[in-house]
């Protein structure tokens, strides 16, 4: 069954993966390919929608299949909590309606004469308080047991009837632990299985109905919808079901919630240790193939360094070009030095007025040249004054 759910289930999943992307993504537009992050989130989702979905409905189904088997309080058409006067005085009725001395052809014989049976059968369980308390207990099946009579030998019928359900599942359950399955939620499968046995022994054991069933499911069911009240037994029926839905709920969503663990059972620090060693392997692997294959590319060249040397020139010319310029990250280093205002170096204009101090300070002879130095004022010259230029200044005087 669980096998026929995973195949039936991952279909449902792509279909309906493929309406939706259908339906989302504007035809032109590139879909998720399979691999990519994106197309496993939405596949995820989807598949545990489905999931849940299809659980969802096998305890709908099993509601449904109660509903319509019915039961002896339907049959005779009285409520949970009818008397016994009460019951005899509806089968007499209905015996009048629908006895098979009534009917005309045969096949309405035959009906009528199965559905009498029936409502016979419903008459003397119900009137009978220790069938009656089995019944609300066990349902039908309590009709084929032989050799009991008082509520003690039902209650011990029933509870052997149902030991060896809940031993097995605790054998399975305990094997299926101890050789490594069952790891994700065990303790939530333990908690609910235990929940379920205590449920089940408390309402079979007790001479009242399960407060819970009276008290909040009843009314809730008889109150918001149209879905008669159900019986101890019909109740069990569910929480069987729905225990069961939980364990295979468990056991399809445990890939999508429950941590990886380490293979053969290894800690974790060994196991991240065999993921770094394998890590370096790789590493020295792809090295190793690298230098194989641009010794391979570099063949031709074999002997011309000038060749190589070249060669290296323009490959590392075009790493620095279409590699580290075209880096999204050095081209906005490179926008915003190139938007910074860059302070020139100013050269400050020489002082006539300070140069015609200094030459006023100059004995002066005829056909004399001086040499005059003089410094400009810049950040430069300021660095090394040896540097600074010198004029030559002729100067010619008249005597007169």
């Amino acid at each position: 069954m669980e096998f026929t759910l995973i195949v039936s289930t991952q279909l449902v999943t792509g279909w309906i993966q493929s309406l939706y992307y259908g339906i989302t993504i504007r035809a032109g537009d590139p879909k998720p390919q399979p691999g990519t992050p994106r197309y496993f989130k939405h596949r995820r989702r989807i598949n545990i929608a489905v999931i849940v979905i299809y659980l969802l409905y096998t305890v709908y189904e099993a509601d449904y299949w109660v509903r319509q088997t019915g039961d002896f309080f339907q049959d005779l058409e009285l409520p949970v909590d009818v008397d016994e006067k009460k019951i005899k005085s509806r089968f007499r009725r209905l015996a009048a309606i629908y006895h098979p001395d009534k009917a005309v052809s045969p096949v309405d014989h035959a009906n009528a004469e199965a559905y009498f049976v029936k409502l016979k059968s419903a008459q003397d369980t119900l009137t009978d308080p220790n069938k009656r308390f089995a019944y609300e207990r066990w349902g039908p099946d309590i009709l084929t047991w032989q050799h009991a009579s008082s509520i003690r030998d039902y209650i011990l019928i029933g509870l052997q009837s149902s030991g060896p359900l809940y031993g097995g599942s605790m054998v399975v359950m305990g094997l299926l632990s101890l050789t490594g399955y069952l790891q994700w939620g065990r303790y939530w499968r333990y908690l609910v299985f235990g929940c379920l046995a205590l449920i089940e022994y408390h309402t079979l054991s007790r001479p009242y109905w399960s407060p819970f069933l009276t008290r909040v499911l009843n009314p809730l069911l008889t109150t918001v919808t149209s879905h008669p009240p159900l019986l101890p037994f019909q109740f069990l029926a569910l929480a069987h079901k729905i225990t069961f839905t939980f364990f295979i709920a468990m056991g399809q969503l445990s890939p999508f919630f429950a941590p990886p663990a380490p293979p053969g059972g290894s800690s974790a620090s060994a196991f991240d240790e065999q993921q770094l060693q394998r890590l370096e392997q790789l590493a020295q692997s792809t090295e190793i193939e690298t230098g194989r294959l641009l010794a391979l590319e570099m063949a031709p060249l074999a002997g011309d360094e000038a060749g190589q040397n070249d060669l290296k020139g323009k490959v590392r010319g075009w790493l620095v070009q279409n590699t580290i310029r075209a880096d999204p990250e050095v081209r906005d280093a490179l926008g915003r030095s190139l938007a910074t205002p860059r302070h020139e170096p100013s050269v400050t204009q020489p002082d006539l007025g300070r140069f015609k101090q200094a030459a006023m300070t100059i004995s002066f002879h005829p056909q004399q040249t001086v040499d005059v130095p003089w410094s400009m004022e810049s950040a430069s010259l300021r660095d090394d004054p040896t540097k600074a230029p010198t004029f030559r200044l002729t100067l010619h005087i008249n005597n007169g």
